[in-house]
């Protein structure tokens, strides 16, 4: 295959010296092309991108900041490759990942990918207590690493291909700054592109560094989901309201402890106790599965009022998609 590895990069040079290093160090015959597109930095990755400059092919373009899924498009469009792998800059290659997408694809091809992330045994306690929160069957029902075909796996933009044929057919991302890859994935669709998961071609993710960024993030994927379901009719699921029942369940839980009803809080604990355990069980850190159920917490809370205020801007005032989050298509 010949492939062009986009990545998108916004003040992160220190994480994308890791990704490059993760690129160099695959164990696979074929050279890839790597475009690194500067969104608009004010910490530019120029000086990190020339030190690998002869060690692989890779160019490095510079744009006004318009968002990550503009910036894949950018990439995409200068790109030489028959096939795009786009990556998050937080990420890391495991040496066989690009073998695997070539064995994969050559054996059963699809017009677009999606593979799975995990924590590298170096990641911190709460990198590891994140990944966790986002991977697990207990907070995500699993549908981030679903290992079973026959679902409607939906892409994600931290580790997903794009072949050349699907990017002209729909015309990549579209310029909105979260929930695009998610777009993405109906137009696809639409257009009768296939799209496999492919479980082996896995990444590692860093994701975010703080709880701060991590509650944001989640806030704004909730924000998301109304969106999506009123630019594509009929695409809503039942599921997508569960951690605003959640939240307001636990919100719930806690003003009825204070007047000697305790049940409601008891089941809560003992849902947080089994999160505790089970990431135990698969990270064997006792921290970080303390650090698990803070971050279920965490992101079933920004996930949940995220698409509250998104229910209440879109429906029960009556905001277009645009006048309800403007900085979301700036």
């Amino acid at each position: 295959m010949n492939f062009s590895i986009i990545i998108p990069v916004y003040n992160r040079p220190e994480e994308l010296d890791e990704l490059l290093q993760s690129i160099l160090s695959q164990k696979w015959e074929g050279k890839p092309e790597v475009l690194v597109v500067e969104d608009g930095s004010d910490k530019k990755s120029k000086a990190i991108v020339d030190k690998y400059d002869n060690l692989i092919d890779i160019k490095y373009c510079f744009k006004k900041n318009s968002g990550p899924g503009d910036s894949r498009n950018y990439g995409m469009e200068r790109a030489s490759g028959d096939y795009f792998i786009i990556l998050d800059s937080d990420c890391l290659l495991p040496e066989n990942y690009l073998g695997i997408l070539d064995r994969t694809l050559r054996e059963n091809y699809a017009d677009a990918f999606g593979g799975p992330d995990a924590a590298h045994p170096s990641f911190t306690d709460k990198q590891q207590a994140i990944n966790y929160s986002m991977t697990s069957v207990l907070s995500t029902g699993g549908l981030r690493g679903a290992k079973h075909e026959h679902r409607q796996f939906q892409v994600r933009s931290f580790n997903m291909g794009l072949s050349k044929k699907a990017f002209l057919m729909t015309g990549g991302f579209a310029k909105q700054r979260i929930g695009e890859d998610i777009e993405l994935n109906f137009r696809l669709r639409d257009k009768n592109c296939s799209v496999r998961y492919v479980a082996e071609a896995f990444v590692y993710h860093k994701r975010r560094s703080s709880w701060a960024g991590f509650f944001r993030q989640t806030r704004d994927f909730g924000a998301a989901r109304p969106i999506l379901s009123r630019i594509h009719p009929g695409s809503g699921r039942v599921t997508y309201w569960f951690p605003s029942v959640f939240t307001l369940g636990f919100i719930g839980s806690v003003v009825l402890f204070f007047f000697d009803y305790k049940v409601p809080a008891m089941l809560f604990g003992l849902y947080f106790l089994a999160v505790s355990t089970d990431s135990y069980v698969k990270n064997k850190r006792f921290m970080a599965a303390l650090l698990s159920m803070f971050a279920v917490f965490v992101q079933f809370f920004g996930y949940g009022t995220g698409f509250l205020r998104s229910v209440i801007r879109l429906y029960l005032q009556g905001k277009s998609t645009k006048e309800a989050f403007p900085k979301m298509f700036s």
